[in-house]
């Protein structure tokens, strides 16, 4: 069964609150994606954390890892997710911003089209991989069910991160009456656009 349980939540949400694709991710939909945009991203974020725990507690998140096809056709896909994302969003700040406040909810794309990026996103972060095959079963001891100890680990991973992100979005959604000024949503945008485009190229790249 799962031991040190408080170490591990304070593990993942450490590592949830450090900043990268999928913190940038959350702002740009509170910003432009809409309330059921953003819904679907962090369900869809926390799908992916379910998975990566699911292979690797059945071992297939270390033969992914292991083969270096499958490894880099995964990462690139979510690095070139992350900067197409990036693209949009810097396009957005440099053509759609003017002297108005933004319309509420911004561009929206639906539950579905949300939950499909913040999945494509989660998977596509060799970080996540990584933890989820090193990290995570250091948690587990070898006594009782070890997968579904491992599957469980993952369930609280996921639930972690996504009470963090929420309270993240809640934040910038609840200071959206400063956001909306247009030279400070302007330079969120355009700084989230460019952390997008970093992350992607980063990712891609493998570094």
């Amino acid at each position: 069964m799962p031991t040190h349980v408080p170490v591990f939540i304070a593990t993942t949400l450490l590592l949830a609150m450090l900043p990268g694709a999928s913190q940038a991710l959350m702002i740009r939909q509170v910003l432009e994606g809409g309330q059921r945009t953003l819904q679907g991203t962090l369900a869809g974020n926390a799908s992916g954390f379910l998975l990566w725990s699911t292979a690797a507690a059945a071992g297939l998140s270390a033969v992914l890892l292991a083969s270096p096809t499958a490894y880099a056709v995964l990462r690139i896909a979510g690095g070139i997710v992350l900067m197409i994302l990036g693209v949009k969003t810097l396009r957005t700040a440099l053509t759609t911003v003017s002297t108005r406040p933004p319309c509420e909810g911004g561009r929206r794309t639906g539950f579905a089209g949300g939950y499909l990026t913040g999945l494509i996103t989660n998977l596509g972060n060799p970080k996540a991989g990584v933890f989820a095959v090193s990290v995570l079963p250091q948690f587990v001891t070898a006594q009782g069910p070890v997968f579904l100890s491992t599957v469980a680990l993952g369930a609280l991973w996921a639930l972690v991160s996504a009470s963090w992100y929420t309270l993240l979005t809640w934040a910038v959604s609840r200071g959206r009456a400063l956001v909306s000024q247009p030279t400070v949503l302007r330079g969120l945008s355009v700084t989230t656009g460019v952390v997008l485009l970093g992350l992607g190229a980063a990712v891609a790249a493998g570094v």
